[in-house]
């Protein structure tokens, strides 16, 4: 089969994670005959730099026009360090999210038994943990209206919006990856507080009339903050809306141990951005020491995902629990004898 396939490096390490993941795509091409056409193209801090747009026209529409996304990272301390910065790459990725139709973005969290004692829990609390988070990504607080500040500059405001159209999309998504997995959701919100997320509680409780099979549960996000640390083996899918799951998986990011291990998943209207969960990480760039394993399982994800390839998604998978079995990992996991990031790139490939 032949696909095509925007690239966007993106800022900091980017670049360099993204070419090892560019190398297991193509292995698992030579492997199963597939073949691929990738085009790069800017994004973040770079494109910025270069074009003063952190997501220019040009790479809009090549991603638009491709099967899948695969992307780096963003983020550039001269902007991150200036908050009168009128333009910034993280602009370019909310831009993405909407002109894309970004609506659900799919981190899986999963324990590998090998790193058992990286993770800060207790190994018996994060044993056997297998969860997904399923964060809605176009709605709520980040993209409401009206927000701004007063004239005197003195007050701040931002409002949350949802619609019933926008949950129901997300909920029965997250029913949908049940489904293949333990049949259980967990939908998180403050429904003790917040309209909208009563709204999320009525519409929820509504699609899951329509999956007898799934056991569905509710949950107020700051018990699920709690929960997460304290028994987050009792969670198979977990559902919520954009603020409360950009925080939650990031908490739920380092029960494994290394955020260098966790790729996530964009699914949009127009095509799907498969990305690892961490930033650009500016002081290792260049260094050749960033782990390209969440890139590489990210590549996993967009062949089940975006393809609907399950063999190939299962071969990189194979490959990258042997490299962390075998101790062939980058620093951030291996301090005794760690290898480069280039190195990893090459065994995981080289394995396929």
């Amino acid at each position: 089969m032949k696909f095509n396939i925007a690239v966007l490096p993106g800022d900091g390490i980017g670049p360099e994670i993204i070419e090892q993941a560019i190398k297991v795509v193509e292995a698992v091409g030579k492997k199963f005959g597939h073949t691929f056409t990738f085009k790069y193209s800017l994004m973040g801090a770079i494109a910025i730099d270069k074009t003063g747009n952190p997501l220019p026209d040009e790479t809009l529409e090549i991603c638009k026009a491709s099967d899948a996304v695969l992307f780096g990272a963003i983020g550039d301390p001269k902007y991150d360090n200036d908050p009168k910065a009128k333009v910034r790459p993280e602009q370019g990725l909310l831009a993405m999210r909407k002109e894309l139709g970004l609506y659900a973005n799919i981190r899986p969290v999963a324990t590998f038994p090998s790193l058992a004692d990286k993770s800060p829990l207790k190994k018996e609390i994060v044993s056997g943990v297998d969860l997904v988070m399923v964060r809605e990504l176009t709605g709520g607080i980040y993209f409401g209206r009206p927000q701004g500040r007063s004239e005197d500059g003195k007050t701040a405001y931002d409002s949350c919006v949802y619609t019933r159209a926008e949950v129901e999309r997300i909920v029965k998504l997250a029913c949908q990856m049940a489904m293949n997995r333990s049949k259980k959701v967990t939908v998180v919100d403050k429904a003790n507080v917040l309209a909208t997320s009563r709204l999320w509680r009525e519409t929820a409780k509504e699609v899951a009339s329509e999956f007898k099979e799934i056991e569905m549960d509710f949950m107020f996000v700051d018990n699920a903050a709690m929960q997460l640390i304290q028994n987050p083996g009792r969670f198979d899918v977990i559902v919520t809306e954009n603020m409360f799951g950009d925080i939650l998986s990031d908490e739920a990011s380092v029960i494994t141990g290394s955020m260098g291990l966790l790729p996530s998943a964009s699914v949009g209207l127009l095509t799907s951005v498969f990305e690892p969960i961490h930033g650009s990480y500016p002081q290792a760039a260049g260094k050749n020491i960033a782990n390209p394993l969440a890139t590489i399982l990210s590549a996993a994800m967009m062949f089940e995902t975006a393809f609907n390839l399950h063999e190939e998604g299962k071969a990189i998978r194979k490959a990258v629990e042997k490299s962390i079995e075998e101790g062939f990992v980058t620093e951030d996991l291996n301090r005794t004898n760690p290898r480069k990031t280039n190195e990893v790139g090459d065994w995981v490939a080289q394995h396929i």
